[in-house]
């Protein structure tokens, strides 16, 4: 019976490292849509009309009081 052992990491650290900041960045940026439509109350939306009514409809779809 032989075995056989490796050397080799199971994960490479290259792809570990990009797994790290790609789930770092995907929460960075649902948070920061949680923040503008949950929070933000039109804040940053002032721009136009559209931008707000879309994230005053997503306030009322996700349940978050506005009124």
């Amino acid at each position: 019976m032989s075995t056989s052992t490796s050397s080799q990491p199971l994960v490479h650290p290259a792809a570990s490292a990009r797994l790290m900041w790609t789930v770092l960045a995907t929460v960075a940026v649902l948070s920061l849509l949680a923040y503008l439509v949950a929070f933000d109350q039109g804040a940053v939306s002032r721009s136009g009309m559209y931008l707000h009514e879309l994230m005053h409809d997503g306030r009322h779809l996700l349940g978050v009081p506005c009124h």
